[in-house]
């Protein structure tokens, strides 16, 4: 009996070894930071590489601080500036350390933002701003830039003269307003091309509802001879554009491969674009530094470069997506 309880006792003395070794091991000791990232719409390709370079710069930024980065993705399948809202919520509830948004609407989100900085909680923006809020700072393209390159692009493509047509996204979405601002202003360079104002057309980013805005209104001004395109959504419509490959030109934004095929199809003309993936691991890398160093940027709105594709250097911007929308990405 007296063996059988020692063999007993040993054993319990070995399990419990096993419990504090895995506990131990598992307790590393460091700081855990958790970042809430809302992106403007789930699905879409560019948030997918946004969310991607967030996930590697949580890796790598992780190892320089020494401490534990969790990314907190969400945004909603349909651009939902209320979904937007009950994240930032959310994350406060949850005590996140810091909080980057890509703005579906500035002046619905702006009190939200403010609560949650009143509460503690560091907050920037990306993609889109909102920069009457109390939010730190933004990072993303120049949108008057943006707008400026598209115009050039379709500009180019019509030999500078024609009507054109504008398919937008959320009209309170600040960087589709600044996009917008742009094409009117780079517009003014080209006397001989009109966007008549009933030629911008809003809609929300549903491939076969935005492909349909563009053939209701081509089909209604037949003498429409290029578009430009703010969202890609457009383009994931099944034979969204009721026409020959040339015949209407088209310059667009982000880029995404479908809108690639495009290009080599002949459809579109231009397309411009930024690193996605950067800007998602650019939005935690400023966040961390306010959050770890309390350090803010010198400039709070900072730009990343904008890029133009066409089909000379199409192939060599698709194997961007290669590498930004692998797994593997995450994981180095």
């Amino acid at each position: 009996m007296r063996r059988g309880l020692i063999i007993v006792f040993c054993l319990v003395c070995v399990n419990l070894n096993m419990v504090y070794t895995q506990t131990d091991k598992n307790n590393t000791g460091r700081k855990k930071i958790t970042i809430g990232l809302i992106g403007r719409i789930d699905t879409n390709l560019v948030s997918m590489a946004e969310y991607s370079g967030a996930q590697f710069a949580a890796k790598e930024l992780g190892v320089k601080y020494k401490i534990d980065v969790a990314v907190d993705w969400t945004a909603p399948d349909i651009e939902n500036v209320q979904g937007q809202a009950a994240a930032i919520e959310r994350l406060i509830h949850s005590n996140a350390s810091g909080i980057a948004i890509a703005c579906s609407d500035e002046k619905y989100l702006t009190p939200f933002i403010d609560e949650a900085v009143e509460k503690g909680i560091p907050i920037m923006c990306f993609d889109s701003d909102a920069p009457k809020s109390k939010r730190f700072a933004y990072y993303g393209a120049d949108d008057i830039e943006f707008g400026k390159a598209l115009m050039q692009q379709l500009a180019d493509a019509i030999k500078g003269k024609g009507t054109i047509a504008v398919l937008a996204g959320n009209a309170n979405a600040l960087n589709q307003q600044l996009r917008l601002k742009g094409i009117r202003e780079e517009l003014k360079k080209y006397p001989n091309i009109k966007l008549p104002d009933d030629n911008v057309f809003h809609s929300i980013e549903i491939a076969d509802l935005s492909a349909g805005v563009v053939q209701r209104g081509q089909k209604s001004n037949p003498n429409i001879a290029g578009w430009v395109f703010l969202s890609s959504r457009v383009f994931q419509s099944n034979n969204p554009f009721p026409w020959k490959p040339g015949e209407v030109k088209i310059a667009a934004g982000n880029a995404v491969p479908v809108q690639l095929e495009y290009i080599k199809k002949g459809y579109v003309q231009g397309l411009v674009a930024v690193n996605y993936f950067e800007k998602g691991y650019k939005a935690v890398e400023i966040m961390l530094e306010k959050i770890v160093k309390n350090k803010v940027p010198k400039q709070p709105v900072m730009n990343c470069p904008i890029k133009t594709v066409t089909e000379k250097n199409v192939n060599e911007w698709s194997l961007n997506w290669n590498k930004w929308l692998k797994k593997e990405a995450v994981s180095h």
